[in-house]
């Protein structure tokens, strides 16, 4: 179920100069401040948002060390702001900036109280060579792991997605988002995304409009699909039989991007998909939960 924080500003001059009441009621800068989200938790997804109002050109928020610039989408600035999977539980201030046709800045703060949450374990058996690489693979996967960290550093301001978006494709959906993995009982990384068990040659649609800035075979995610949505957000589909898609094609909601497949480090047929927010991982639930229709 989606939650909502609604924030009533106490703004003030960022150079330190009150505005007047007058002025304050003049430019109308009591609006309200709206944070969507299904849960505080990490690897969640927060849609935060605030009126366009008429004096107001510019908006920015500060969160924990980035700066999130909030683009008009329908009537409203947003943004999205990812709860990246390692964040820990506690009290985080969420800074939002105003840019005021007149030239002055005026800002408030309010905090977000991060919840803590407990991720499974699990014991995975794959094939040796995707735990402990062979020294010839040593390259290729320096090489790609470069590729995927400039890919996801890109910002895309436009907002190129379309509504809400949507599960890939049909299946069992397994709650693995942030499973704590040993593949051949050696720990690995956590697990940033969610599985979705179907048989091999199921389509696979595109979760929401955008960029394809990535379709190719990589060494442990096996063939896999990467869209860039705007403002920082990507969808990842990872494991694919075959690749509908090229890098550098615009896809709709719902396109048919590839087919599930068992390609990469996998215990059989299967869809990886995750989503990640200017860096931090995110559960793409989370995200699908979010009604990003208005």
């Amino acid at each position: 179920m989606k939650k909502k924080f609604v924030f009533l500003g106490i703004i003030f001059s960022i150079a330190g100069v009150l505005f007047s009441q007058a002025e304050t009621e003049e430019v109308d800068l009591t609006g309200l401040l709206s944070v969507d989200f299904r849960s505080l938790q990490p690897g969640e997804v927060l849609w935060v948002r605030y009126p366009d109002l008429p004096k107001v050109i510019n908006i920015r928020v500060r969160f924990r060390e980035k700066t999130y610039n909030l683009e008009r989408i329908n009537g409203e600035f947003v943004t999205p702001v990812g709860l990246d999977l390692g964040i820990n539980p506690g009290n985080y201030p969420m800074q939002v900036v105003l840019s005021m046709d007149d030239g002055s800045l005026a800002s408030f703060s309010r905090n977000l109280e991060i919840q803590s949450k407990e991720f499974p374990v699990k014991k995975l058996w794959v094939e040796e060579k995707f735990v402990s690489p062979p020294a010839e693979v040593t390259e290729r996967i320096r090489r790609e792991s470069q590729i995927l960290n400039t890919l996801y550093s890109l910002y895309t301001q436009e907002w190129l997605g379309d509504g809400s978006f949507i599960i890939p494709c049909g299946g069992e959906i397994f709650p693995n988002f942030g499973e704590r993995r040993f593949f051949n009982n050696k720990p690995r990384s956590q697990h940033s995304g969610v599985d979705i068990s179907a048989p091999s040659g199921t389509p696979l649609a595109a979760a929401n409009s955008g960029r394809v800035v990535l379709a190719t075979n990589l060494y442990f995610c096996g063939n896999a699909v990467i869209i860039d949505h705007g403002m920082g957000v990507f969808s990842i589909y990872c494991h694919l039989s075959k690749l509908h898609t090229k890098r550098g094609e615009m896809v709709s909601k719902g396109d048919i991007v590839g087919e599930v497949g068992a390609t990469g480090r996998v215990t059989g047929p299967h869809l990886h998909w995750s989503v990640k927010i200017r860096g931090s991982r995110v559960d793409p639930i989370s995200l699908v939960s979010l009604d990003l229709e208005h």
